[in-house]
C-alpha cells in the first residue's frame, strides 16, 4: 500500500490537501532566505507524519501534546481541532500508477463519544474494530496475533525520538527483548506457530514474578515459614493456658449472691443485736424489781406495829400481811416483765442459726470468687489468641500464595521450555539464518550504494537475566566503524528500504511508504542517493526537512508535497 492523499477538513471546508506521489515526497518550509527571526521550525512538518500515524490507529493526543511533557497540551491546537470538528482523511492505494487498484479510505476526527468519527471505507468502527479492520486489510489473517498491527508498521513511521535514533528498537522504551524477537521473526517471515503463546507465557511469567516480588517485599517464603512455626508454638501455649483457665461462668451471679448474703448477714446481725439488747434490758429490769422485795426483821417491826395498833384503833391488817402483799406485787411485776424472755431467747437462737448458715454461704461464695479468674483476663487472653490466629492466617495465606506462584512459575517455565526447544532447534535456527542472509543481501547492497559501506543484520541466540532463551537482533557495520548521528539516519533508511524490497521478494505483506522526520541530519549525497534509489525501486519516501538544508538537486517543486511557513502553518489556524 502507498500513500495517495491526506486531507485536513473542517465541516465542509478543506483546510489542506496533500497529494503524494512515487519516490521521494518532501515536506518543507518556505522560510524567506533573509536574515531575521523567522525559522522553518514549528510550522507543522512533523505533524503531517503524525496525522498519517493517527489515521493508522495512532494516539490522537500526540497531535496536541508536548512529547517531552505528556501533561502539557498545546491549547491553541487542541481547541482548534475540537471546536472546528477537524476531520483527517487518509487514502491508501495499492498501486499509484493504476487508477483501478484497490484503495482504503480512512477518516478520523478528534471528538469524543457520540461526536467521534472513525470510519474505514465509509463504515464506522469502534476503537477495537478500527485496528482489527486495518489489520485485516493490510495484514490479512493476522489480527489477534503477535506482533500487533502497530508494532509491525513501527519501522515505516519514524518521527519519535526512539525510532529516529534506533534502527531496530522502534517501539517504546518499555518493550521487552521477547517482543522484539517476535516482531523481527515475523518481519523476516519466520513466523512461529507458538509465538503468541510464548509472548503470553512470558507475560504471565513476568506478572507472576512481579507478584512474588511483591509478596516477598519484606520477607522471603522461608522466613514466613519459620515465623509460622514459632507462631504455632505460641498459639499452642495460649490454648493450654486457656484450657486451664479457672473461670467461674457464674462469676457475676455469684458476686451478686455474695453481696446479698453479706447484706443478709448485716441485717440478721443487727436483729440479733437488737434482741440481745432487749433481753438485757428485761433482765436488768427484773433484777431491779427483785431487789425491791422486803427482807426486814418482822419480829422487831411487829412490836412497833403492836404499839401502833394499841394507840390507833381500826387497823385491820397485820404488818406481816402488808409485807407479804408487797413482796407478792414485786414478784408479779418481775414475772410480767420476764414473760418475753423465752420468745426473745427463741428468736435469738433462730437468728443465730440463720446467721451461721449465711456465714457458711459467704465463705463458700468468697472462696469461689477468690479462686476464679475474671472475664477481663479471659478476654485479654482470647484477644491475644485471636491476634496470633490472625497473623497465622496472614502467614499461611502468603505462604500458600507463594507456593501457588512457585507452582505456576514451574508450570509456565516448563511450557516455555517446550516452545523454546522447538524455537531453538537446529532446523528453525537455520531457517532464521537463511532469512537473515536473504535480507542482508539487500541491506548490504543499499548501504554500499549510499555509504560505500556494508551494514548487516545479525541474530544471536542468547539468554536474558532470568535465564530465558531469546533471539536477539542487532545491526552492525561490517567495517566495525562507529556511526555519527547523520550516518545513523542513513543506516535506518537503508534498513527500511532493504526490508521493503526483501518483503516483496518473500511475499510478506508490508507498507510501501516510509515516513521520516529530521532528515536534515543526513548528508546531501545520501539524500540524493536515497531519492534516486526509492524512485528506481518503487518506494515512497516521505521526509520532513528544513528547506535550506536540501541539496540543490532536490530543491525542486516536483519533490515537494507540502510547503509550510510561519505565515502558512499546517492547520492554518490563524485564518480561522
Amino acid at each position: 500500500m502507498f500513500l495517495k492523499s491526506l486531507t485536513i477538513s473542517s465541516h465542509a471546508e478543506v483546510i489542506r490537501e496533500i497529494v503524494f506521489h512515487n519516490g521521494i515526497n518532501l515536506i518543507v518550509d518556505e522560510t524567506p532566505n533573509i536574515q531575521g527571526t523567522e525559522t522553518g521550525n514549528n510550522v507543522g512538518k512533523t505533524t503531517v507524519l503524525m496525522l498519517v500515524d493517527f489515521c493508522l490507529a495512532g494516539d490522537a493526543k500526540q497531535i496536541y501534546t508536548d512529547p517531552e511533557h505528556k501533561k502539557q497540551e498545546y491549547k491553541l491546537v487542541k481547541d482548534f481541532l475540537f471546536d472546528n470538528g477537524v476531520l483527517i482523511t487518509l487514502v491508501l492505494k495499492e498501486d499509484l500508477a493504476r487508477e483501478s487498484s484497490r484503495e482504503i479510505r480512512i477518516e478520523r476526527n478528534f471528538l469524543p463519544r457520540k461526536r467521534k468519527i472513525q470510519r474505514i471505507n465509509g463504515e464506522a468502527k469502534t476503537d477495537d474494530e478500527f485496528e482489527e479492520a486495518l489489520t485485516d486489510l493490510l495484514f490479512p489473517g493476522h489480527y489477534g496475533k503477535k506482533p500487533t498491527f502497530r508494532q509491525i508498521i513501527s519501522h515505516n513511521i519514524r518521527y519519535k525520538d526512539l525510532s529516529i535514533t534506533n534502527t531496530l528498537k522502534t517501539l517504546d522504551r518499555y518493550t521487552s527483548d521477547a517482543e522484539y524477537e517476535t516482531l523481527y521473526l515475523f518481519l523476516l517471515g519466520c513466523e512461529f506457530d507458538q509465538g503468541d503463546t510464548k509472548q503470553e507465557l512470558l507475560t504471565q511469567i513476568r506478572l507472576e514474578e512481579n507478584f512474588k516480588t511483591r509478596l516477598e517485599k519484606n520477607q522471603t517464603k522461608s522466613t514466613f515459614e519459620t515465623a509460622l512455626a514459632i507462631l504455632d508454638g505460641e498459639i499452642e501455649a495460649l490454648n493450654r493456658r486457656k484450657s486451664n483457665f479457672n473461670l467461674n461462668e457464674n462469676f457475676e451471679a455469684d458476686l451478686d449472691k455474695l453481696n446479698q448474703v453479706k447484706y443478709q448477714i448485716n441485717l440478721v446481725s443487727s436483729e440479733i443485736g437488737r434482741l440481745n439488747i432487749r433481753r438485757d434490758l428485761i433482765t436488768e429490769a427484773r433484777q431491779d424489781l427483785e431487789k425491791g422485795a422486803s427482807h426486814i426483821d418482822l419480829r422487831q417491826l411487829e412490836q412497833i406495829y403492836r404499839q401502833a395498833t394499841d394507840r390507833i384503833a381500826g387497823i385491820q391488817k397485820t404488818f406481816e400481811d402488808l409485807c407479804t402483799f408487797h413482796n407478792r406485787m414485786i414478784a408479779e411485776k418481775a414475772r410480767y416483765i420476764a414473760k418475753d424472755l423465752p420468745r426473745l431467747d427463741a428468736d435469738t437462737k433462730a437468728k443465730s442459726e440463720h446467721l451461721s448458715r449465711l456465714l457458711e454461704d459467704e465463705a463458700v461464695l468468697s472462696a469461689s470468687i477468690t479462686r476464679s479468674e475474671s472475664f477481663e483476663e479471659l478476654e485479654k487472653l482470647i484477644s491475644e489468641l485471636n491476634e496470633k490466629y490472625r497473623k497465622k492466617g496472614e502467614y499461611e495465606n502468603i505462604i500458600q500464595q507463594l507456593s501457588e506462584v512457585d507452582a505456576d512459575l514451574q508450570s509456565l517455565n516448563r511450557r516455555l521450555d517446550a516452545i523454546d526447544n522447538a524455537l531453538f532447534s537446529e532446523e528453525f535456527e537455520q531457517r532464521i539464518k537463511d532469512q537473515v542472509n536473504k535480507f542482508n543481501r539487500y541491506f548490504a547492497s543499499i548501504s554500499q550504494t549510499l555509504y560505500d559501506e556494508q551494514y548487516a543484520l545479525k541474530v544471536d541466540p542468547t539468554e536474558n537475566k532470568k535465564g530465558q532463551r531469546l533471539y536477539k537482533f542487532s545491526v552492525f557495520d561490517t567495517n566495525f566503524a562507529n556511526l555519527s548521528s547523520g550516518k545513523k539516519q542513513g543506516e535506518i533508511s537503508c534498513f527500511d528500504i532493504a526490508y521493503t524490497l526483501f518483503a516483496d521478494e518473500e511475499n510478506i505483506p508490508c507498507l510501501h511508504f516510509l515516513l521520516n522526520d529530521k532528515k536534515e541530519l543526513m548528508h546531501d549525497n545520501q539524500l540524493l542517493k536515497i531519492a534516486q534509489l526509492v524512485d528506481q525501486k518503487g518506494i515512497q519516501f516521505v521526509a520532513s526537512i528544513l528547506k535550506d538544508k536540501l541539496p540543490e538537486e532536490l530543491n525542486k517543486e516536483e519533490y515537494f508535497v507540502v510547503k509550510l511557513s510561519q505565515g502558512d502553518k499546517l492547520f492554518r489556524i490563524e485564518r480561522f
